[in-house]
């Protein structure tokens, strides 16, 4: 049997093992390891499987992962996401779907320390729903600002998919980290976009608040000035070049603890459970990691994405056609693929096609992580949509599901944005890092 042939066979098996819903490192490392072993023996496929933990474990470019995870639970656990809320309802208030907007504001800045779109959706859900809920907000209305909200902590710096794809396709972090900043912003306005228009033809699904006094707004805005402070250090010394990425999570994670302490936001034991859950986050990542690394040692072994790319040469396929091919195959895994997992998956075995057909490896990843948000919202196994309705089980799913549907155009329109402008995702980069 041909090394491709083993390939499309391992790719074959690995999408059975998801379907059977073997956990994502299993299914990786099974394939990857047997996989190997057909093609170069057991000997070698032994090998490998020795050092790569070690490699992929010892990574310095991947050491910001645990940290940007443990300032995002230290921040959920001193409320600063909290003040982020309460500021942008007072500011809002007197709007039509002030409520909604402010949610999807607060999840966006929120997510930009995060870095992670489920602790956002978690996080606010527990934080913005009784409030929407109270003020008479339709169900379907807040849950779908809330999953759609969620999500932009996977795009808007820092984002830990970001840092995984740079690893896979030896990109900067920082390049990626500049490159995802207005395309998450555009995404963050066409979101508010859709709630604006919904409240506006909708009327009765967000009830107008009272104005907030100039005295009660100057007042909200005192409370989210450490969150500010945290990200302007943060992301701010990426961009101007004082700090790499795993210095600046470093930096971000002590800030947190000490704006945590200082304000008295944070109990010994809290301080505990936020080191207990960015260890078994960061672990769990790390596994999969591994795992992946495993399955794209295999891929290249088979070449089968050279393949690939050589076949949608000789069917004569214009490079759009063949990214809409990949962008529809990766909404389609997102029914039953988490996000982490899909990347690790695909980006072996997308990038060579992605790159023969002359497109940017830093736009691409742009690309990856909008459709990976799509996958976190769409119905019917979005991440996103359980996460919310497992927070409010009395929520039925039918109304998430009826609630997220519009807020699925925002993303799709960014990718058609980003095909015919590219440089508002790689001009910054650009300018920053040439």
């Amino acid at each position: 049997m041909s090394p491709a042939a083993i390939g499309g066979l391992g790719a074959g098996a690995l999408f059975v093992l998801l379907f059977l819903r073997v956990p994502v490192w299993a299914a990786l490392t099974l394939v990857g390891f047997v996989g190997d072993a057909a093609l170069s023996g057991w000997t070698s496929s032994l090998a490998v499987a020795g050092l790569t933990p070690f490699d992929s474990a010892s990574t310095y470019e991947l050491s910001v992962i645990p940290l940007f995870v443990f300032m995002g639970e230290v921040a959920s656990q001193t409320r600063l996401s909290s003040d982020l809320f309460v500021a942008s309802r007072v500011m809002l208030a007197g709007l039509r779907g002030g409520l909604s907007v402010a949610t999807l504001a607060a999840s966006a800045c929120f997510g930009a320390v995060c870095g992670s779109s489920v602790a956002t959706a978690a996080t606010m859900t527990r934080i913005a729903l009784p409030e929407m809920r109270k003020a008479g907000y339709d169900d379907g209305l807040a849950t779908g600002s809330l999953a759609a909200g969620g999500s932009l902590g996977i795009l808007i710096p820092p984002s830990i998919i970001l840092v995984i794809y740079a690893a896979i396709a030896e990109q900067s972090v920082p390049k990626l980290f500049a490159a995802a900043l207005f395309p998450g912003l555009v995404l963050t306005a066409l979101y508010i976009m859709v709630a604006l228009i919904i409240a506006r033809f909708i009327p009765e699904y967000a009830p107008t608040q009272a104005r907030a006094t100039l005295k009660e707004r100057l007042a909200a805005l005192r409370g989210p000035w450490q969150f500010i402070a945290l990200f302007v250090v943060t992301i701010g010394g990426i961009y101007a070049g004082i700090f790499s990425p795993t210095e600046a999570a470093a930096i971000g994670a002590f800030g947190a603890v000490l704006l945590g302490a200082l304000g008295r936001r944070i109990t010994w034991d809290q301080l505990f459970e936020s080191i207990s859950n960015s260890v078994i986050v960061s672990c769990v990542l790390f596994i999969i990691i591994i795992g992946a690394k495993l399955f794209s040692y295999f891929m290249v072994q088979t070449q089968l994405p050279a393949m690939l790319a050589v076949a949608a040469n000789d069917f004569n396929l214009h490079g759009v056609a063949v990214m809409a091919l990949i962008i529809v195959a990766y909404i389609v895994m997102g029914c039953f693929l988490e996000g982490i997992g899909m990347v690790l998956i695909t980006v072996p075995v997308f990038l060579p096609i992605v790159t023969k057909f002359g497109y940017d490896p830093v736009w691409f990843a742009v690309i990856v992580v909008i459709v990976v948000e799509l996958g976190l919202i769409h119905p019917p196994v979005g991440m996103n949509l359980f996460i919310i309705q497992a927070q409010a089980p009395d929520i039925k799913l039918t109304s998430i599901y009826r609630g997220i549907i519009p807020f699925l155009l925002a993303p799709l329109i960014l990718i058609v944005i980003l095909f015919v402008f590219p440089d508002l995702a790689l001009w910054l980069p650009k300018v920053l890092y040439r």
